[in-house]
């Protein structure tokens, strides 16, 4: 029997996808009530610009004052889509302490403050629910912290960001430099007009800590996650990978240690091999690749980015924090149970990919893998051209720790015959 009193639903923002939010609680109220067993209401909208004339919102539903509208004390459920850390971190306590559960998108006030919110819903019994805040309308955060509860995940592998992804892609299929592949993703939408947060890696950052929380039941901060951004990739770089039988992705890898007693969390670009499923996504879509010891290998692909994508996740989450409300209980929160430490990027074990400037003479590949075997790196394959005294000389290891390789490194560059360090790229997914 369906409950006639509606459901209070309070708006924070509405830009691409809040507007969008807004758009599906009016088309769809009829499926969503049928779902959920009572209406829902959009009982306010909380803008910067009131004066934005906004298609299917009535304007007497719209204030500036988000503050007043989580305190009114009869919303059932804030829908926070405005990001950023403040007022966001500020207005979701708010809600919380006058009886709202809340449904996020803000990957980077919960990657910096995930515990903190957890902390506040727990305390006055309410839902925090964020499926939008990683990777778009791909299902991945309910599956990781409901549907695999019961496994061991030992690691997410997982490209995050939708422009990044388009730009590598433009760059591998195209031959175009970086900053031609960025241009069209400006002019196609892709990219924001200052694409730092993305390019930098910043984005995927604060997903690749959202998601190691949750895999590996550990409270993982922003700051602990390694970044490094795309902006250095080039032509020359996608050369040597299909050489190499590759692509190169920006991964966000998440990974349980061997002997299950540390994590790591790191965003950068690496090499992958293309049969690996992950280098088959192209354009600005998203996948992640979960490892976990009973389930296997688990692929999640689709759109992670967009108005529609974006507000689909939202509106999921909406709708399981609604069923609560009515059912007086509340959902899974934080499990960070685990506690394990999270090791510096220096223990990191992979493969490694460095293109050295040498001097084109006798002796220089003995003096070059002479360094490597004194800082304990292992060499898999070396190719070496040359031409009028200079040459090049690719070096491919095997898996060597990260602050093995930072040490081969700084010992090549003080070599007379080595004229500079081209590029050094991870190897990944094999």
């Amino acid at each position: 029997m369906m409950r006639t009193r509606p459901l209070k639903v309070a708006l924070l923002g509405c830009g691409v996808v809040g507007s969008e939010v807004a758009r599906i609680m009016t088309t769809h109220a009829d499926d969503l009530a049928a779902r959920i067993g009572a209406p829902v209401e959009l009982a306010g909208v909380a803008v910067r610009r009131p004066s934005k004339v906004r298609e299917g919102i009535s304007p007497d539903l719209v204030t500036t004052d988000a503050t007043a509208l989580v305190k009114r004390g009869d919303i059932d459920v804030v829908v926070e889509v405005i990001g950023g850390i403040e007022p966001a971190r500020t207005l979701i306590t708010t809600a919380f302490e006058h009886g709202a559960s809340v449904v996020s998108a803000n990957k980077a006030l919960l990657a910096q403050d995930g515990a903190a919110l957890h902390a506040a819903a727990e305390e006055h019994g309410r839902d925090l629910y964020y499926e939008a805040a990683v990777a778009g309308a791909i299902p991945l955060i309910r599956p990781l912290r409901e549907s695999l509860a019961g496994d061991k995940v030992n690691r997410v592998l997982g490209i995050v960001n939708g422009t990044t992804n388009f730009i590598l892609d433009k760059m591998d299929s195209t031959g175009a430099g970086y900053q031609e592949a960025l241009d069209e993703a400006t002019a196609l939408g892709y990219a924001e007009a200052d694409p730092t947060a993305d390019v930098e890696a910043f984005d995927a950052a604060a997903k690749a800590a959202i998601l190691a929380g949750i895999a590996f039941h550990t409270r993982v901060r922003l700051d602990d996650v390694y970044r490094e951004g795309m902006t250095e990739v080039t032509a020359a770089d996608f050369a040597s990978a299909k050489e190499m039988g590759c692509t190169i992705k920006l991964l966000a890898i998440c990974e349980r240690a061997a002997d299950g007693a540390s994590v790591t969390a790191r965003v950068h670009p690496a090499m992958i091999p293309l049969s690996h499923p992950l280098a088959s996504v192209r354009g600005a879509y998203n996948a992640v690749f979960v490892e976990s010891e009973a389930a296997g290998q688990l692929m999640f692909y689709g759109p992670g980015a967009g108005g529609a994508p974006t507000a689909s996740a939202v509106l999921g989450d909406l709708v399981a924090v609604c069923r609560n409300r009515l059912s007086k209980t509340t959902g899974p929160g934080e499990s960070a149970y685990a506690a394990l430490p999270v090791s510096p990027m220096g223990d990191v074990v992979t493969r490694y990919h460095i293109s050295l400037d040498v001097a084109d003479k006798p002796g220089v590949l003995a003096q070059v893998a002479t360094v490597f075997a004194e800082h304990g790196v292992s060499i898999d394959t070396v190719r070496q051209q040359g031409k009028d005294g200079e040459a090049s000389l690719v070096v491919v290891t095997h898996r060597a720790s990260d602050a093995a390789l930072t040490g081969t490194v700084e010992a090549l560059r003080s070599l007379d015959t080595v004229r500079g360090v081209a590029s050094i790229m991870r190897v990944e997914g094999e």
